[in-house]
Protein backbone atom coordinates (compact mmCIF):
# COMPACT_ATOMS: atom_id res chain seq x y z
CA UNK A 1 0.00 0.00 0.00
CA UNK A 2 1.21 3.96 -0.39
CA UNK A 3 3.20 4.78 2.67
CA UNK A 4 3.51 8.57 1.66
CA UNK A 5 1.39 10.65 3.82
CA UNK A 6 -1.29 13.28 2.14
CA UNK A 7 -2.52 16.49 2.96
CA UNK A 8 -6.03 14.96 2.21
CA UNK A 9 -8.00 11.55 1.55
CA UNK A 10 -11.23 11.26 -0.26
CA UNK A 11 -13.17 8.41 0.51
CA UNK A 12 -15.61 8.34 -2.67
CA UNK A 13 -15.75 9.18 -6.38
CA UNK A 14 -19.08 10.75 -6.94
CA UNK A 15 -20.12 13.83 -8.02
CA UNK A 16 -19.05 15.20 -4.11
CA UNK A 17 -15.72 13.28 -3.75
CA UNK A 18 -14.62 14.44 -7.41
CA UNK A 19 -15.43 17.37 -6.63
CA UNK A 20 -13.05 18.16 -3.68
CA UNK A 21 -9.77 16.01 -4.81
CA UNK A 22 -10.47 18.16 -7.66
CA UNK A 23 -10.77 21.66 -5.96
CA UNK A 24 -7.94 20.48 -3.60
CA UNK A 25 -5.35 18.78 -6.57
CA UNK A 26 -5.92 22.34 -7.93
CA UNK A 27 -4.88 24.20 -5.12
CA UNK A 28 -1.44 22.18 -4.85
CA UNK A 29 -2.41 19.94 -2.23
CA UNK A 30 -1.60 16.19 -2.02
CA UNK A 31 -4.75 14.44 -2.77
CA UNK A 32 -5.56 10.82 -2.72
CA UNK A 33 -8.64 9.80 -3.69
CA UNK A 34 -10.38 5.89 -2.67
CA UNK A 35 -12.61 4.17 -4.40
CA UNK A 36 -14.01 0.85 -4.26
CA UNK A 37 -15.46 0.56 -7.82
CA UNK A 38 -13.72 -0.78 -10.93
CA UNK A 39 -13.80 3.07 -11.87
CA UNK A 40 -14.91 6.43 -11.28
CA UNK A 41 -18.65 5.89 -11.68
CA UNK A 42 -19.01 2.36 -12.56
CA UNK A 43 -21.34 1.80 -9.58
CA UNK A 44 -23.59 4.88 -10.95
CA UNK A 45 -25.18 3.22 -14.65
CA UNK A 46 -28.20 5.97 -13.80
CA UNK A 47 -28.87 8.98 -15.61
CA UNK A 48 -28.79 12.49 -13.94
CA UNK A 49 -29.82 16.22 -13.89
CA UNK A 50 -26.63 18.53 -14.00
CA UNK A 51 -26.83 21.83 -12.87
CA UNK A 52 -23.86 24.03 -15.44
CA UNK A 53 -23.24 26.81 -12.30
CA UNK A 54 -22.04 24.59 -10.03
CA UNK A 55 -19.90 22.87 -12.27
CA UNK A 56 -18.20 26.00 -13.88
CA UNK A 57 -16.89 26.33 -10.73
CA UNK A 58 -14.96 23.39 -10.92
CA UNK A 59 -14.51 22.98 -14.55
CA UNK A 60 -15.22 26.33 -16.36
CA UNK A 61 -14.79 25.32 -20.28
CA UNK A 62 -16.90 21.64 -19.27
CA UNK A 63 -18.75 21.98 -22.07
CA UNK A 64 -15.80 21.05 -24.51
CA UNK A 65 -15.26 17.54 -23.55
CA UNK A 66 -17.78 16.84 -20.99
CA UNK A 67 -20.11 14.05 -21.82
CA UNK A 68 -23.14 16.20 -21.50
CA UNK A 69 -26.51 14.21 -23.45
CA UNK A 70 -29.04 16.99 -24.15
CA UNK A 71 -29.56 20.22 -22.82
CA UNK A 72 -33.07 21.05 -20.64
CA UNK A 73 -35.29 22.74 -22.88
CA UNK A 74 -38.67 21.58 -21.29
CA UNK A 75 -39.68 20.66 -17.34
CA UNK A 76 -43.35 18.66 -16.86
CA UNK A 77 -44.46 17.90 -13.68
CA UNK A 78 -47.66 15.72 -13.76
CA UNK A 79 -50.46 14.31 -11.24
CA UNK A 80 -51.22 11.20 -12.03
CA UNK A 81 -54.31 8.77 -11.05
CA UNK A 82 -54.74 5.27 -12.32
CA UNK A 83 -55.70 6.69 -15.95
CA UNK A 84 -55.01 10.21 -16.13
CA UNK A 85 -52.56 12.80 -15.53
CA UNK A 86 -52.89 16.50 -15.11
CA UNK A 87 -49.90 18.56 -16.29
CA UNK A 88 -48.04 21.63 -15.96
CA UNK A 89 -45.27 22.25 -18.02
CA UNK A 90 -42.73 25.20 -19.10
CA UNK A 91 -40.41 25.11 -22.23
CA UNK A 92 -38.94 28.36 -23.46
CA UNK A 93 -36.78 28.98 -26.15
CA UNK A 94 -34.56 30.97 -24.03
CA UNK A 95 -33.16 27.37 -22.88
CA UNK A 96 -31.23 27.51 -26.80
CA UNK A 97 -29.07 29.71 -25.18
CA UNK A 98 -25.16 29.39 -26.18
CA UNK A 99 -24.22 28.24 -22.51
CA UNK A 100 -27.30 26.04 -21.60
CA UNK A 101 -28.00 25.75 -17.76
CA UNK A 102 -29.39 21.88 -17.12
CA UNK A 103 -28.16 18.79 -18.69
CA UNK A 104 -29.17 15.61 -18.70
CA UNK A 105 -26.14 13.22 -18.06
CA UNK A 106 -25.33 9.57 -18.10
CA UNK A 107 -23.18 8.82 -14.38
CA UNK A 108 -20.85 6.28 -15.29
CA UNK A 109 -19.89 8.54 -18.26
CA UNK A 110 -19.57 11.80 -16.02
CA UNK A 111 -18.43 10.86 -13.30
CA UNK A 112 -15.08 9.05 -14.96
CA UNK A 113 -14.66 12.14 -16.48
CA UNK A 114 -14.55 14.35 -13.54
CA UNK A 115 -12.28 12.03 -11.96
CA UNK A 116 -10.02 12.83 -14.94
CA UNK A 117 -10.01 16.27 -14.16
CA UNK A 118 -9.11 15.45 -10.49
CA UNK A 119 -5.95 13.42 -12.17
CA UNK A 120 -5.09 15.83 -14.66
CA UNK A 121 -5.03 18.37 -11.86
CA UNK A 122 -2.28 15.89 -9.33
CA UNK A 123 -5.04 13.47 -7.29
CA UNK A 124 -4.15 9.78 -7.08
CA UNK A 125 -6.94 7.85 -7.82
CA UNK A 126 -6.96 4.34 -6.43
CA UNK A 127 -9.74 2.63 -7.57
CA UNK A 128 -10.81 -1.23 -6.91
CA UNK A 129 -10.13 -0.61 -3.30
CA UNK A 130 -12.55 -0.32 0.17
CA UNK A 131 -12.15 1.46 2.71
CA UNK A 132 -12.64 -0.63 6.35
CA UNK A 133 -12.10 1.69 8.72
CA UNK A 134 -11.29 5.36 9.56
CA UNK A 135 -7.59 5.04 11.47
CA UNK A 136 -7.71 7.00 15.25
CA UNK A 137 -5.28 8.49 17.14
CA UNK A 138 -5.67 7.98 21.19
CA UNK A 139 -7.42 10.91 21.06
CA UNK A 140 -10.18 10.25 18.63
CA UNK A 141 -8.80 12.17 15.90
CA UNK A 142 -8.59 10.64 12.50
CA UNK A 143 -5.45 10.45 10.98
CA UNK A 144 -6.20 8.29 8.12
CA UNK A 145 -7.79 4.62 6.32
CA UNK A 146 -7.72 0.93 6.62
CA UNK A 147 -8.49 -0.47 3.50
CA UNK A 148 -8.69 -3.90 2.00
CA UNK A 149 -4.86 -4.16 0.14
CA UNK A 150 -2.07 -5.40 1.76
CA UNK A 151 -0.55 -3.07 4.42
CA UNK A 152 -3.29 -0.99 3.96
CA UNK A 153 -2.79 2.01 5.88
CA UNK A 154 -2.73 5.43 4.69
CA UNK A 155 -2.38 8.53 6.65
CA UNK A 156 -3.47 12.11 5.87
CA UNK A 157 -3.97 15.31 7.75
CA UNK A 158 -7.86 15.19 7.12
CA UNK A 159 -10.34 12.58 5.77
CA UNK A 160 -13.02 13.59 3.33
CA UNK A 161 -16.40 11.52 3.41
CA UNK A 162 -17.68 11.08 0.25
CA UNK A 163 -19.44 7.76 0.84
CA UNK A 164 -22.73 8.31 -0.29
CA UNK A 165 -25.85 7.87 1.73
CA UNK A 166 -25.34 4.57 3.35
CA UNK A 167 -21.53 4.76 3.65
CA UNK A 168 -20.52 2.85 6.96
CA UNK A 169 -17.21 4.68 7.57
CA UNK A 170 -18.49 7.39 9.53
CA UNK A 171 -21.04 4.89 11.90
CA UNK A 172 -18.96 2.67 12.39
CA UNK A 173 -16.07 5.33 14.07
CA UNK A 174 -19.47 6.46 16.24
CA UNK A 175 -18.89 10.58 14.24
CA UNK A 176 -22.12 10.17 12.59
CA UNK A 177 -25.76 8.05 13.15
CA UNK A 178 -26.54 5.88 10.22
CA UNK A 179 -29.86 7.15 8.70
CA UNK A 180 -33.07 5.74 9.52
CA UNK A 181 -35.22 4.49 7.29
CA UNK A 182 -37.73 7.78 7.38
CA UNK A 183 -35.07 10.03 6.10
CA UNK A 184 -33.70 7.76 3.02
CA UNK A 185 -35.63 6.64 -0.80
CA UNK A 186 -35.05 3.92 -2.30
CA UNK A 187 -34.98 4.71 -5.87
CA UNK A 188 -35.31 2.72 -9.06
CA UNK A 189 -34.09 3.41 -12.49
CA UNK A 190 -33.92 1.42 -16.11
CA UNK A 191 -32.43 2.89 -19.15
CA UNK A 192 -34.95 2.45 -22.25
CA UNK A 193 -32.67 2.66 -25.79
CA UNK A 194 -34.41 3.90 -28.67
CA UNK A 195 -33.11 5.65 -31.76
CA UNK A 196 -32.63 9.32 -31.49
CA UNK A 197 -35.10 10.45 -34.39
CA UNK A 198 -37.35 8.48 -32.14
CA UNK A 199 -36.78 10.14 -28.77
CA UNK A 200 -36.91 13.96 -30.48
CA UNK A 201 -40.14 12.85 -32.74
CA UNK A 202 -42.11 11.40 -29.15
CA UNK A 203 -40.89 14.46 -27.13
CA UNK A 204 -40.65 16.92 -30.00
CA UNK A 205 -37.17 18.03 -29.53
CA UNK A 206 -34.58 19.07 -32.10
CA UNK A 207 -30.93 18.45 -31.93
CA UNK A 208 -29.72 18.18 -28.28
CA UNK A 209 -32.95 19.61 -27.23
CA UNK A 210 -34.16 17.54 -23.63
CA UNK A 211 -37.21 16.94 -21.52
CA UNK A 212 -37.48 16.03 -18.08
CA UNK A 213 -40.97 15.15 -16.74
CA UNK A 214 -41.40 14.48 -12.35
CA UNK A 215 -44.72 12.33 -11.72
CA UNK A 216 -46.38 12.44 -8.39
CA UNK A 217 -49.75 10.90 -7.52
CA UNK A 218 -50.98 7.18 -7.56
CA UNK A 219 -47.67 5.84 -8.85
CA UNK A 220 -46.06 5.53 -5.38
CA UNK A 221 -49.23 3.96 -4.23
CA UNK A 222 -50.02 6.38 -1.26
CA UNK A 223 -45.94 6.62 -0.42
CA UNK A 224 -44.31 9.80 -0.32
CA UNK A 225 -42.58 9.04 -3.47
CA UNK A 226 -42.01 10.04 -6.99
CA UNK A 227 -41.35 9.18 -11.03
CA UNK A 228 -39.22 10.73 -13.18
CA UNK A 229 -38.21 10.62 -16.72
CA UNK A 230 -35.49 11.93 -18.44
CA UNK A 231 -34.20 12.04 -22.07
CA UNK A 232 -30.88 11.29 -23.35
CA UNK A 233 -29.37 11.35 -26.69
CA UNK A 234 -29.69 7.86 -27.87
CA UNK A 235 -32.39 6.50 -24.28
CA UNK A 236 -34.71 6.90 -21.51
CA UNK A 237 -33.76 7.06 -17.84
CA UNK A 238 -36.89 6.02 -16.27
CA UNK A 239 -37.37 5.37 -12.83
CA UNK A 240 -39.42 5.52 -9.05
CA UNK A 241 -38.18 6.25 -5.56
CA UNK A 242 -40.36 6.07 -2.07
CA UNK A 243 -38.91 6.13 0.97
CA UNK A 244 -37.84 3.30 2.81
CA UNK A 245 -39.85 2.74 5.69
CA UNK A 246 -42.93 3.38 3.47
CA UNK A 247 -41.51 0.35 1.72
CA UNK A 248 -41.09 -1.35 4.91
CA UNK A 249 -44.44 -0.40 6.26
CA UNK A 250 -46.69 -1.22 3.14
CA UNK A 251 -44.74 -4.47 1.40
CA UNK A 252 -44.55 -2.70 -2.11
CA UNK A 253 -41.86 -3.20 -3.85
CA UNK A 254 -39.72 -0.65 -5.88
CA UNK A 255 -39.57 -2.60 -8.89
CA UNK A 256 -43.41 -3.41 -8.57
CA UNK A 257 -43.99 0.32 -8.82
CA UNK A 258 -41.74 1.07 -11.87
CA UNK A 259 -43.61 -1.63 -13.98
CA UNK A 260 -46.69 0.33 -13.00
CA UNK A 261 -45.24 3.54 -13.88
CA UNK A 262 -43.79 2.19 -17.29
CA UNK A 263 -47.25 1.05 -18.10
CA UNK A 264 -49.77 3.67 -17.18
CA UNK A 265 -51.03 4.86 -20.28
CA UNK A 266 -49.09 8.30 -20.09
CA UNK A 267 -45.83 6.91 -19.83
CA UNK A 268 -46.45 3.41 -21.90
CA UNK A 269 -46.09 4.91 -25.72
CA UNK A 270 -42.87 6.94 -24.63
CA UNK A 271 -40.85 4.16 -24.25
CA UNK A 272 -42.55 2.00 -26.53
CA UNK A 273 -40.41 -0.53 -28.62
CA UNK A 274 -37.18 0.60 -26.36
CA UNK A 275 -34.53 -1.94 -25.29
CA UNK A 276 -34.07 -1.99 -21.61
CA UNK A 277 -30.00 -2.70 -21.16
CA UNK A 278 -29.30 -1.18 -17.69
CA UNK A 279 -31.49 -1.70 -14.17
CA UNK A 280 -29.92 0.06 -10.94
CA UNK A 281 -31.32 0.90 -7.46
CA UNK A 282 -30.16 4.07 -5.69
CA UNK A 283 -30.34 5.43 -2.04
CA UNK A 284 -31.48 9.04 -1.73
CA UNK A 285 -31.33 10.99 0.62
CA UNK A 286 -35.34 12.47 1.35
CA UNK A 287 -34.78 13.81 5.14
CA UNK A 288 -33.28 17.82 4.37
CA UNK A 289 -32.43 20.47 6.76
CA UNK A 290 -33.09 18.54 9.90
CA UNK A 291 -31.64 14.93 9.02
CA UNK A 292 -27.92 17.13 8.16
CA UNK A 293 -25.63 14.71 10.49
CA UNK A 294 -22.03 16.63 12.18
CA UNK A 295 -20.49 17.64 9.35
CA UNK A 296 -16.62 18.10 10.82
CA UNK A 297 -15.23 16.90 13.29
CA UNK A 298 -11.04 16.39 14.35
CA UNK A 299 -9.47 15.32 10.89
CA UNK A 300 -12.77 14.44 8.83
CA UNK A 301 -15.49 15.99 7.17
CA UNK A 302 -18.19 15.14 5.44
CA UNK A 303 -19.75 15.67 2.05
CA UNK A 304 -22.29 15.07 -0.40
CA UNK A 305 -25.12 12.12 -0.04
CA UNK A 306 -23.40 11.22 3.33
CA UNK A 307 -24.07 14.30 4.95
CA UNK A 308 -27.66 13.76 3.98
CA UNK A 309 -27.72 17.19 1.07
CA UNK A 310 -30.06 16.97 -0.79
CA UNK A 311 -33.23 19.22 -2.05
CA UNK A 312 -36.35 16.96 -2.03
CA UNK A 313 -38.72 19.48 -2.47
CA UNK A 314 -37.23 20.81 -5.91
CA UNK A 315 -35.40 16.87 -6.96
CA UNK A 316 -31.78 18.93 -6.49
CA UNK A 317 -29.03 16.48 -5.14
CA UNK A 318 -26.01 16.59 -7.71
CA UNK A 319 -25.84 20.52 -7.73
CA UNK A 320 -25.21 20.43 -3.69
CA UNK A 321 -22.48 17.38 -3.96
CA UNK A 322 -20.51 19.29 -6.10
CA UNK A 323 -20.64 22.42 -4.56
CA UNK A 324 -20.22 21.10 -0.76
CA UNK A 325 -17.40 18.92 -1.87
CA UNK A 326 -16.09 22.21 -3.54
CA UNK A 327 -16.98 24.08 -0.03
CA UNK A 328 -15.30 21.40 1.71
CA UNK A 329 -11.82 21.64 -0.04
CA UNK A 330 -11.71 25.73 0.16
CA UNK A 331 -12.01 25.48 3.69
CA UNK A 332 -9.20 22.49 3.95
CA UNK A 333 -6.80 24.62 1.61
CA UNK A 334 -7.76 27.71 3.86
CA UNK A 335 -6.87 25.84 7.13
CA UNK A 336 -3.82 24.32 5.40
CA UNK A 337 -2.37 27.68 4.27
CA UNK A 338 -2.24 29.02 7.75
CA UNK A 339 -0.60 25.63 9.07
CA UNK A 340 -3.09 25.14 11.50
CA UNK A 341 -3.83 21.77 12.50
CA UNK A 342 -6.97 20.05 11.43
CA UNK A 343 -8.73 20.44 14.46
CA UNK A 344 -12.58 19.98 15.14
CA UNK A 345 -12.40 24.15 15.99
CA UNK A 346 -10.58 24.55 12.38
CA UNK A 347 -12.75 22.47 10.19
CA UNK A 348 -15.78 24.49 11.25
CA UNK A 349 -14.84 27.07 8.82
CA UNK A 350 -16.19 24.12 6.31
CA UNK A 351 -19.77 24.45 8.07
CA UNK A 352 -19.67 27.92 8.26
CA UNK A 353 -18.87 28.56 4.67
CA UNK A 354 -21.85 26.22 3.49
CA UNK A 355 -24.14 28.19 5.67
CA UNK A 356 -23.10 30.77 3.81
CA UNK A 357 -24.26 28.97 0.41
CA UNK A 358 -26.96 28.62 -0.95
CA UNK A 359 -26.88 24.78 -0.31
CA UNK A 360 -27.99 25.37 3.48
CA UNK A 361 -30.14 27.86 2.79
CA UNK A 362 -32.26 26.22 0.59
CA UNK A 363 -32.58 23.12 2.34
CA UNK A 364 -33.40 25.34 5.82
CA UNK A 365 -36.18 27.07 3.89
CA UNK A 366 -37.74 23.74 3.22
CA UNK A 367 -37.05 22.32 6.54
CA UNK A 368 -40.46 21.24 7.54
CA UNK A 369 -41.54 19.99 4.09
CA UNK A 370 -40.19 16.16 4.27
CA UNK A 371 -42.22 15.43 7.18
CA UNK A 372 -45.62 17.00 6.16
CA UNK A 373 -45.47 14.77 2.91
CA UNK A 374 -44.44 11.49 5.00
CA UNK A 375 -46.83 11.97 7.35
CA UNK A 376 -49.82 13.39 5.06
CA UNK A 377 -48.86 10.85 1.82
CA UNK A 378 -51.91 9.26 1.51
CA UNK A 379 -53.72 12.56 0.99
CA UNK A 380 -51.01 14.13 -1.12
CA UNK A 381 -50.02 11.23 -3.36
CA UNK A 382 -53.23 9.65 -3.18
CA UNK A 383 -56.33 11.25 -2.29
CA UNK A 384 -55.59 14.78 -4.01
CA UNK A 385 -54.43 13.29 -7.26
CA UNK A 386 -57.61 11.05 -7.63
CA UNK A 387 -59.68 14.37 -7.46
CA UNK A 388 -57.66 16.58 -9.22
CA UNK A 389 -57.91 14.12 -12.17
CA UNK A 390 -61.32 13.67 -11.57
CA UNK A 391 -62.50 17.15 -11.38
CA UNK A 392 -60.41 18.08 -14.58
CA UNK A 393 -61.99 15.05 -16.65
CA UNK A 394 -65.37 16.19 -15.31
CA UNK A 395 -64.81 19.82 -16.09
CA UNK A 396 -63.78 18.83 -20.58
CA UNK A 397 -66.18 16.14 -20.68
CA UNK A 398 -69.31 17.71 -22.27
CA UNK A 399 -72.15 15.54 -22.23
CA UNK A 400 -74.94 17.66 -22.21
CA UNK A 401 -74.92 17.96 -17.93
CA UNK A 402 -75.66 21.82 -17.10
CA UNK A 403 -72.10 22.73 -15.41
CA UNK A 404 -73.90 23.73 -12.55
CA UNK A 405 -74.50 19.74 -11.64
CA UNK A 406 -70.88 19.24 -13.00
CA UNK A 407 -69.71 22.00 -10.83
CA UNK A 408 -71.63 20.14 -7.56
CA UNK A 409 -70.21 17.01 -8.32
CA UNK A 410 -66.85 18.17 -8.03
CA UNK A 411 -67.53 19.80 -5.00
CA UNK A 412 -69.20 16.74 -3.87
CA UNK A 413 -66.20 14.63 -4.48
CA UNK A 414 -63.90 16.96 -2.64
CA UNK A 415 -66.48 16.95 0.53
CA UNK A 416 -67.16 13.41 0.10
CA UNK A 417 -63.25 12.16 0.05
CA UNK A 418 -61.68 14.48 2.46
CA UNK A 419 -63.35 17.42 5.06
CA UNK A 420 -63.23 20.56 4.15
CA UNK A 421 -61.39 21.28 7.25
CA UNK A 422 -58.68 18.45 6.54
CA UNK A 423 -58.12 19.67 2.42
CA UNK A 424 -57.54 23.51 3.85
CA UNK A 425 -55.65 22.49 6.33
CA UNK A 426 -53.46 20.55 4.47
CA UNK A 427 -53.62 23.29 2.20
CA UNK A 428 -52.31 25.79 4.92
CA UNK A 429 -49.55 23.12 5.67
CA UNK A 430 -48.13 23.14 2.29
CA UNK A 431 -48.17 26.89 2.15
CA UNK A 432 -46.69 27.11 5.50
CA UNK A 433 -43.37 24.87 4.80
CA UNK A 434 -42.92 26.26 1.58
CA UNK A 435 -42.77 30.01 2.59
Amino acid sequence: MIEERFDAIVVGAGMAGNAAALTMAKRGLKVLQIERGEYPGSKNVQGAILYADMLEKLVPDFREDAPLERHLVEQRFWMMDGKSHTGLHHRSEDFNEEKPNRYTIIRAQFDKWLSSKAQEAGAIVLCETTVKELVQDAYGKVIGVITDREGGQVHADVVVLAEGVNGLLGTKAELRERPTPENVALAVKEMHFLPRETIEARFNLKGDEGVVIEAAGTISAGMTGMGFIYTNKESISIGIGCLVSDFQKTGETPYGLLERFKKHPSVAPLIEGSEVKEYAGHLIPEGGYNAIPQLYGDGWVVVGDAAQLNNAMHREGSNLAMTSGRIAAEAIFQVKSRKDPMTKENLALYKKMLDDSFVIKDLKKYKDMPDLLHIRSQNFFLTYPQLVNKALQNFVRVDGTPKIEKEKTTIKSFVSARSWGGLFGDAFRFARAWR
